[in-house]
């Protein structure tokens, strides 16, 4: 499934910044979710939850910004915004 390839990007990237910071455990991550992603905000914050069970993201929060512009060139994507780890906080 698209979105669940969508996601395991998702947490490989936060896992590599937590990694990049010694990996400290991550509090949060906000994401901008495109219009034509096909899972909802929802969908994709259950499947965050899941995803993160027994890692050191797990028990973060997850903040989701909806693109609906269909024309934007990552409309199908997740993009990872930033990333807060317990020790500091780092943008990508």
């Amino acid at each position: 499934m698209h979105e669940l390839s969508l996601l395991s990007d998702l947490l490989r990237k936060v896992a590599l910044i937590s990694q990049e910071n010694g990996g400290a455990n991550v509090v949060s991550v906000k994401v901008r979710l495109g219009a034509l992603a096909h899972i909802s905000p929802d969908h994709l914050r259950e499947h965050y939850v899941d995803g993160t069970k027994g890692t050191i993201a797990e028990g973060s929060t997850l903040e989701i910004e909806l693109n609906e512009d269909i024309h934007d060139p990552q409309a199908q994507d997740i993009v990872l915004d930033s990333v807060e780890v317990a020790s500091a906080e780092r943008m990508v």
